[in-house]
């Protein structure tokens, strides 16, 4: 019987749990086959390189935080304000995604294609949210300046370690969130 190789997902996933850690530099081969107790000659069979790996990290980042979140939100249903605040909280929130997508932003600081793929990925979720805010709102100045409030406070509410004075930090987000998609309270 043959020796089991380690699958391609699995060389994937523990470096997008690696990038989620440490950035870009933690993603090592060796380290990966430490982790996952096995050779690194096993990763040579689905990669020529690190580089290769690292570009299968952000496709499948990619497909993970955008594709599979929109056919998700798109299944779910819900009125447009509700199924784009569903986005945000499926790719920002604190589990999975948000860590990946916080070292990938860290990460384009520094990489010219890390960046191009970060803008078109940013790009077709603001797209999802003009779509949204386009549905209650006409004028399209207010639509680019909603949409970018409700992505800033999807990704900025994570840097800010601001106190609300007596608010909870979700009263306070809620209430944001009501005003960006024009929800009354």
């Amino acid at each position: 019987m043959g020796t089991i190789r380690t699958q391609r997902d699995t060389w994937v996933e523990e470096g997008l749990t690696a990038l989620a850690a440490g950035g870009p530099d933690a993603v090592r081969v060796e380290a990966l086959a430490k982790r996952l107790g096995v050779t690194k000659g096993g990763f040579y069979g689905y990669f020529a390189d690190r580089e290769a790996l690292l570009a299968a990290m952000l496709d499948a980042w990619e497909r993970e935080s955008v594709d599979e979140v929109i056919d998700r939100v798109e299944r779910e249903g819900g009125d447009p304000p509700a199924r784009a605040q569903r986005a945000g909280l499926l790719t920002f929130s604190d589990d999975r995604l948000l860590p990946i997508d916080l070292a990938i932003r860290d990460w384009a600081r520094r990489d010219e294609a890390v960046a191009a793929r970060l803008r078109r990925v940013d790009n077709r979720r603001m797209d999802l949210l003009r779509e949204m805010i386009s549905t209650f709102c006409s004028d399209a100045d207010e639509i680019e300046a909603r949409s970018t409030l409700a992505f800033c406070l999807a990704i900025g509410r994570h840097f800010l370690a601001a106190d609300h004075g007596g608010r909870s930090r979700i009263e306070v987000l809620t209430h944001a969130a009501d005003l960006v998609f024009d929800r009354p309270r």
